[in-house]
């Protein structure tokens, strides 16, 4: 023992101060040489009464311990990341030297010795386990060290028994049998002690006692062994008599587990889940539905089934034997492993019954004692591993159906399984813990290659190495092929590497003779198991524009109803080719889309061009509804009817419009890429149309210049004017939003010669609105005023009352740039009612906008805040982020005019937080010189300056 460090098992823990601080001590020295936690030790200590002051009394009982410990010159307490570690040799600790005692015992060959290591091994218990301490994990460790003592007094009652040492057994399993009354195996050993010792009535009278008690108590009659028994004890068998020559057949112990893998690398996180699994139990279960899942006392689970899933070529079966390697300590009795061959090319998964009949050859049973029977089998199975610590590792399951007959029925084994699918059976009826395995980190990648690699060629070619783990995508086995192929052409650089990567893709990863070199053929084992409709809707996922999708746009793409796609959807995230995220959103790896996209070639042509235009069609037409929703008073452009089958997302307001299109909107985006690509010119003209007012709203100014570029080129290929008109005009404002003015009068002066040209003069005014904002934008005030002025005259003369309050609001406001604040007022005021007439909110937000300026201008401060507040209201309102920062850039000149430091503080971070994000670094720069002469206590803030920048809505 260890100075103050008392024996944990049948001593107490003297010296120590206070029973929690015991009670730590305690749980280190069970977990030695481990790492635990410091949510751990809460719950283990403190159990649902953790004290009101947080980890400080476990920090404080820390510190003492280890001052203690340390004396001692033999143990150390070290924290390691959030947890801690109690170093010292596991021999000296007596839990853990009970453990290895009986372990050696167990698979000791000579019969003698393995007695000795038994009593040796027993005579360390020296009453109650941990007998003045008190938490629920203590209880459960208790029960739990009582069961262990138990079982290695039954091994050591077997062996003396076949020993021929029934004498000494029996007064040991008198005892027992008093404090153990109704246990079957050790009732089977007293009988067998009795009658060897010529007590053949005794034995008989105790078996009648036990089976009428069982009756009362339990209401269950004797076992089908211990009738047995009872009956050879009846008829007197000589077979009954003591045998040495089984004791001292070796016992044989199972090392089934395939060499660790050679050049494993990270997993860390995964690996420190699986020792989670194994030392803790769930943190969500119910004591009340399920029985507790007990601790075992060297680290290793009771009744435990982790099981590992993910896509083929993640490295699942690498994770399983390196973690098995990594806690063979833990399994002193054996490993059982097994390939299941579910996702593999014979394409024909393991029987069960032939993986149990391995597993009894595996564990030394005589071919003659093998009942015929697959269930008796399965239960002679079951029996052998009974209370051995023993792992089984069950690789490339298919189904649970392959798994549950191979589970062990003794709490002491834990179960290792990997798959392609989530077995959800086995995780709802065996509580199973799932550990869903997904591609490695960057840094785990970058670590795979340069493990594999020669560092000198590494470290030249860092670039390269870069683009490599970034064309692999974090996927192992794409790695690793990777990392083959560089190692067996030394002389090729790794840049010419990465660029046949980058061009040839998945046809680089293939192997024409080893299909576990392939990542192709690997994808491909997943597919077997898929019906007709599965293969033909993954296949069609790989063409799919966008990097994730929806169900709703499934549907749209495979033309079958939601609740059949739904159920395709969940059978590709079973089999792991599919990942569901948050929000209903699927995804699949890059490596796995690109497989898909080559599958996809084997569909007919127009299965193809049919699936790719409805799911395009749900896109536009969904985004069509969205727009009208945010702006019903733009102008009307229907993209006409979507394709036969085709059904828009429903859209209930202006609310779930946006939140739609944010979701989407980086799939829209690639929807008008890909329609592009395939010629679908009204697609792509009508996708920039319907993305329009989000993208002005949200500040998406690039994306919306790509759009409008994109469009325009579609212009030319349709057959309406308009819409090479239309595309000028909105191209011109989306180079002006970007400052890119010459270019922006350049397009919307062809816009207005088309629309001349055409006699549109309804979309003359719209222009002349447009030119109005980009010749403010280019710092022209007066042109600017032109422009809105002859927009006015045409909205009026063409009686569209909203283009009329437009332009008012257009003229009010450059009026108050250029110091003309009664036309201003004016103007703006007229546009104010004539947007709450025909509720135009945006409208009416713009107006209450310029109102504010004017009477900031006119020295009104106090009115100023209010106009600006209500602007700022309805923005929010429709969440328009873009012209939100534009009025709080606004809302603190009054502010700083008040003397209100740190309001226009407040309003204008915001302003500047926004137009960061907005990527609108000009704005952002005004504003952070507003703050830093705010910050300066500087005063020359009064009045919003005229520059070019400073816009009203764009």
């Amino acid at each position: 023992m260890l100075g103050p460090v008392q024996a944990l098992v049948g001593g107490r823990i003297v010296d120590l101060g206070p029973a929690r601080q015991r009670c730590v001590l305690a749980v280190l020295l069970v977990e030695a040489n481990r790492w635990v936690s410091a949510d751990l030790l809460l719950d283990r200590v403190w159990g649902e009464r953790v004290p009101f002051s947080g980890r400080t009394p476990l920090y404080s009982y820390l510190s003492r311990l280890r001052r203690v410990v340390r004396a001692t010159g033999e143990v150390d307490i070290v924290r390691r990341a959030g947890g801690y570690e109690l170093v010292v040799d596991e021999t000296a600790v007596d839990v853990h030297r009970f453990h290895h005692l009986v372990a050696d015992a167990r698979v000791a060959t000579d019969g003698e010795r393995a007695v000795v290591l038994f009593e040796h091994a027993l005579s360390l218990w020296r009453g109650e386990p941990l007998a003045d301490l008190d938490s629920p994990w203590v209880e459960e460790m208790r029960a739990e060290l009582d069961r262990r003592r138990l079982a290695a007094e039954l091994d050591h009652a077997d062996l003396r028994l076949r020993l021929g040492r029934h004498a000494e057994a029996l007064a040991r399993l008198t005892a027992l049998v008093a404090t153990h009354p109704l246990d079957e195996r050790l009732a089977a050993q007293y009988l067998l002690a009795l009658y060897r010792s010529g007590r053949q009535a005794d034995a008989l009278d105790h078996y009648h006692h036990l089976r009428t008690r069982l009756a009362d108590e339990l209401g269950a009659d004797p076992g089908p062994a211990l009738r047995e028994l009872h009956q050879r004890i009846l008829a007197a068998e000589p077979a009954l008599t003591t045998s040495v020559a089984e004791a001292d057949r070796p016992a044989v112990v199972p090392r089934q587990l395939p060499a660790p893998p050679g050049l494993f690398t990270g997993r860390l996180a995964e690996l420190a889940a699986l020792d989670h699994t194994l030392t803790a139990a769930p943190d969500d279960q119910d004591p009340a539905a399920s029985p507790p899942r007990h601790v075992d006392p060297v680290g290793g689970a009771a009744v435990m089934i982790s099981a590992i899933g993910g896509a083929g070529g993640l490295g699942k079966t690498w994770l399983a034997l390196a973690w098995a390697h990594r806690n063979l300590h833990r399994f002193p009795d054996g490993q059982l492993f097994v390939d299941l061959h579910g996702f593999s090319p014979t394409g024909s998964p393991v029987e069960p019954g032939d993986a149990v009949r391995g597993f009894l050859d595996a564990l030394g049973v005589d071919p003659n004692r093998i009942p015929s029977e697959p269930a008796s089998q399965a239960a002679l199975y079951r029996s052998l591993i009974a209370d051995k610590r023993m792992l089984i590792v069950l690789d490339n399951a298919a189904t649970s159906d392959q798994v549950v007959p191979l589970l062990p029925g003794s709490p002491t084994c834990t179960v290792l399984v990997t798959g392609r699918t989530r077995l959800a059976a086995l995780i709802d009826r065996h509580g199973a813990r799932h550990l869903k395995l997904d591609v490695l980190t960057p840094a785990e990648a970058r670590a795979v290659l340069a493990g594999r690699l020669d560092p000198d060629r590494t470290a030249a070619e860092a670039a390269a190495v870069e683009e490599l783990v970034g064309l692999c995508g974090g996927h192992p086995l794409a790695l690793s092929i990777t990392a083959r192929h560089v190692a067996t052409h030394p002389d090729v650089p790794l840049a010419e590497v990465a660029a046949e990567l980058r061009e040839l893709g998945l046809e680089m990863l293939d192997h024409d003779t080893d299909p576990t070199a392939s990542l192709p053929t690997v994808l491909s084992w997943s597919l077997r198991r898929l019906t007709d409709e599965q293969r033909t809707v993954f296949a069609l996922l790989g063409i799919t524009p966008g990097s994730d999708t929806t169900l709703p746009a499934v549907s749209a793409l495979a033309d079958l109803p939601p609740a059949r796609a739904r159920r395709v959807l969940s059978a590709l995230v079973e089999t792991s080719l599919l990942e569901r995220r948050a929000h209903g959103r699927y995804v699949m790896h890059d490596l796995v889309r690109a497989y898909a996209t080559t599958t996809a070639r084997t569909l007919p042509g127009d299965t193809r061009d049919a699936a790719l235009a409805r799911v395009m069609d749900f896109h536009l037409h969904t985004a069509s509804s969205a727009d009208r929703l945010l702006d019903p008073h733009r102008q009307l452009v229907h993209p006409g009817a979507p394709t036969p089958g085709v059904h828009p997302h429903p859209l209930s307001d202006a609310a779930s419009a946006l939140a739609w299109l944010e979701a989407e909107h980086a799939t829209l985006l690639a929807v008008q890429r890909a329609a592009a690509t395939l010629g679908r010119h009204h697609l792509v003209w009508h996708l920039a149309w319907v993305l329009s007012t989000f993208h002005v709203r949200r500040g998406h100014r690039h994306d919306g210049l790509a759009a409008w570029r994109a469009a325009l080129d579609a212009a030319a290929h349709l057959p309406e004017p308009a819409t090479r008109t239309l595309a000028h005009r909105f191209l011109g404002r989306a180079c002006s939003l970007l400052g890119l003015h010459e270019e922006a009068i350049g397009h919307l002066e062809q816009a207005l010669a088309l629309a001349v040209r055409h006699h549109d003069s309804a979309e003359q005014a719209h222009i002349h609105r447009t030119l109005e904002v980009a010749w403010e934008r280019r710092g022209d005030d007066r042109r600017a005023l032109d422009h809105a002025r002859h927009a006015l005259e045409l909205y009026r003369t063409l009686d569209m009352p909203m283009g009329e309050a437009d332009s008012l609001n257009a003229v009010g406001w450059l009026a108050a740039r250029l110091g003309d604040y009664d036309t201003a007022r004016d103007h703006c005021h007229a546009a104010l009612v004539l947007h709450r007439c025909h509720r135009n909110s945006t409208g009416e937000a713009d107006t209450l906008d310029s109102l504010g300026l004017i009477a900031h201008r006119t020295g009104d401060h106090q009115k100023a805040l209010d106009h600006y507040g209500q602007a700022l209201a309805l923005y929010r309102s429709h969440d328009n982020t873009y012209l939100i920062a534009n009025t709080l850039n606004h809302v603190g000149h009054p502010h700083v005019a008040l003397g209100h430091q740190d309001q226009a503080r407040e309003v204008w971070r915001e302003a500047l937080e926004l137009y960061r994000e907005q990527g609108r670094d000009t704005d952002a720069e005004r504003v952070q010189r507003q703050l830093d002469h705010l910050d300066a206590a500087r005063e020359p803030l009064g009045s919003p300056p005229n520059a070019a920048g400073d816009t009203q809505n764009g």
